[in-house]
Protein backbone atom coordinates (compact mmCIF):
# COMPACT_ATOMS: atom_id res chain seq x y z
CA UNK A 1 0.00 0.00 0.00
CA UNK A 2 1.75 3.40 -0.99
CA UNK A 3 1.05 6.57 1.22
CA UNK A 4 -1.68 8.06 -0.98
CA UNK A 5 -4.07 4.94 -0.66
CA UNK A 6 -3.38 4.83 3.17
CA UNK A 7 -4.63 8.76 3.24
CA UNK A 8 -7.23 8.07 0.53
CA UNK A 9 -8.45 5.42 3.10
CA UNK A 10 -8.26 7.51 6.09
CA UNK A 11 -10.59 9.94 4.29
CA UNK A 12 -12.95 7.32 3.24
CA UNK A 13 -13.43 6.43 6.57
CA UNK A 14 -13.16 9.90 9.10
CA UNK A 15 -14.06 12.09 6.33
CA UNK A 16 -11.70 14.52 4.30
CA UNK A 17 -11.06 17.14 6.93
CA UNK A 18 -11.20 14.58 10.17
CA UNK A 19 -8.48 12.35 8.79
CA UNK A 20 -5.54 14.23 9.13
CA UNK A 21 -6.60 15.69 13.22
CA UNK A 22 -7.17 12.33 13.89
CA UNK A 23 -3.91 10.78 12.46
CA UNK A 24 -2.23 14.13 14.40
CA UNK A 25 -4.08 12.94 17.98
CA UNK A 26 -5.14 9.48 18.27
CA UNK A 27 -2.21 7.54 19.87
CA UNK A 28 -2.25 3.62 19.21
CA UNK A 29 -1.15 1.17 21.61
CA UNK A 30 -0.59 -0.95 18.19
CA UNK A 31 1.75 1.57 16.86
CA UNK A 32 3.88 1.84 19.78
CA UNK A 33 1.79 4.23 21.63
CA UNK A 34 2.37 6.48 18.52
CA UNK A 35 -0.19 8.42 16.70
CA UNK A 36 -0.95 7.59 12.85
CA UNK A 37 1.29 10.48 11.77
CA UNK A 38 4.43 9.85 14.28
CA UNK A 39 4.15 6.04 12.95
CA UNK A 40 4.54 6.68 9.68
CA UNK A 41 7.16 9.36 9.63
CA UNK A 42 9.27 6.53 11.62
CA UNK A 43 8.72 4.28 8.88
CA UNK A 44 6.18 2.08 9.74
CA UNK A 45 4.72 0.11 6.41
CA UNK A 46 1.34 1.98 5.61
CA UNK A 47 -0.01 -1.12 5.19
CA UNK A 48 0.87 -1.63 9.21
CA UNK A 49 -0.45 1.43 10.39
CA UNK A 50 -3.94 0.95 8.60
CA UNK A 51 -3.83 -2.52 10.23
CA UNK A 52 -4.02 -0.44 13.36
CA UNK A 53 -6.61 2.13 12.24
CA UNK A 54 -8.53 0.02 11.07
CA UNK A 55 -9.12 -1.93 14.52
CA UNK A 56 -8.98 1.00 16.02
CA UNK A 57 -11.82 2.00 14.50
CA UNK A 58 -13.79 -1.03 14.06
CA UNK A 59 -14.48 -1.02 10.47
CA UNK A 60 -16.17 -3.55 8.64
CA UNK A 61 -13.75 -6.28 7.28
CA UNK A 62 -14.28 -5.22 3.73
CA UNK A 63 -12.51 -2.14 4.23
CA UNK A 64 -9.34 -4.12 5.50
Amino acid sequence: MRHTEFWARMEGALSPGYAGVWADQQVLAALGGRTVREALDAGHAPKEVWRAVHTALDLPASER
